[in-house]
């Protein structure tokens, strides 16, 4: 019963009640054998220090079971917990900077003044992975709902900790969370999914640009075939012309497509018959592109 090295003691609960469990588990982490499959469940860990000081990587408790588990002011400095269920645990005023929470379930944890710099969330949370791969649609809605949840509780935590680069991304991830459980072909999920793409619900300034210039180019073209006017000459793509000509006339039409999104509009090049439509349309999306463009930008530098 004393043996610590013995993995199925660990494995079924044997040390759950012992008196000396930070020791016990302390003392086991210094074998720097992976931990694997613990079941330390409503366990009292506070100001437990596991941090491993002889090496630059962390100990490993992977794929254990840390439910409701109290690890307050606990050293956890580089500590791998990826896939272990940390639902309800307790980490607050704990030092998790450093460590590795990919893959675990992290509903209900308690992250309150707790050190959080670098630690590897993972790109995906353990809730919305299931939500993607199961195929019934009500436990889907309910797994992106806690994943939302959990995501919505790590943007308030990081924000509180400055952590303003990890925020942003916990807030887009929360709002992706919010548009899957939309109806698919909803309204509202199609404008919160271009919004998504464009800037990233205002995390991501530097999408406006990318397809504020998709735009424009996309715009060029039509105006280079559909035909544009200055000073009675015609601007645009001709068969019988050489390629120099050709591209001379698709400048130009990049040209006037640029001074229309940016609603500058000169008037030295007019659009001719269904051009115009198209002119209106890019001057329309290139207005609401630019607003959104200053309001992400003011965002971002005063957060």
């Amino acid at each position: 019963m004393n043996d610590i090295t013995n993995d199925k003691n660990w494995q079924e609960a044997r040390y759950f009640k012992d008196k000396n469990l930070i020791s016990l588990l302390e003392n086991r982490a210094k074998t720097l054998e992976p931990m694997l499959k613990f079941k330390l469940s409503n366990c009292n860990f506070s100001s437990i220090n596991l941090v491993n000081n002889s090496s630059k990587e962390g100990y490993i408790l992977k794929d254990s079971d840390l439910y409701k588990s109290d690890f307050k002011k606990a050293h956890c400095y580089k500590m791998d917990f990826s896939g272990s269920n940390l639902m309800k645990a307790d980490f607050s005023f704990a030092n998790l900077n450093s460590a590795n929470l990919r893959d675990c379930n992290l509903l209900g944890t308690n992250f309150k003044h707790a050190k959080l710099e670098n630690i590897e969330w993972g790109k995906k949370i353990l809730q919305e992975k299931e939500a993607k791969s199961t195929k019934n649609k009500e436990e889907a809605k309910v797994l992106y709902q806690e994943a939302e949840e959990i995501y919505r509780y790590l943007r308030k935590i990081t924000e509180d900790d400055g952590l303003v680069d990890t925020a942003g991304f916990f807030f887009q991830k929360e709002m992706q969370m919010r548009r899957k459980k939309m109806p698919l072909f909803s309204l509202q999920r199609i404008i919160s999914k271009l919004v998504d793409i464009s800037c990233g619900y205002g995390e991501k300034p530097t999408r406006i640009i990318l397809v504020s210039l998709f735009i424009i180019i996309c715009f060029s073209s039509v105006f280079f075939f559909t035909g544009l006017v200055s000073n009675d000459a015609h601007i645009g793509y001709v068969f019988e012309s050489s390629l120099s000509s050709n591209i001379d006339m698709y400048l130009q039409s990049l040209y006037f497509s640029v001074v229309t999104f940016t609603t500058l509009g000169y008037g030295d090049i007019i659009p001719l018959g269904i051009s115009r439509l198209f002119a209106g349309i890019e001057a329309l999306l290139g207005g609401f592109i630019l607003a959104i463009f200053v309001v992400v930008f003011v965002k971002k530098m005063t957060r």
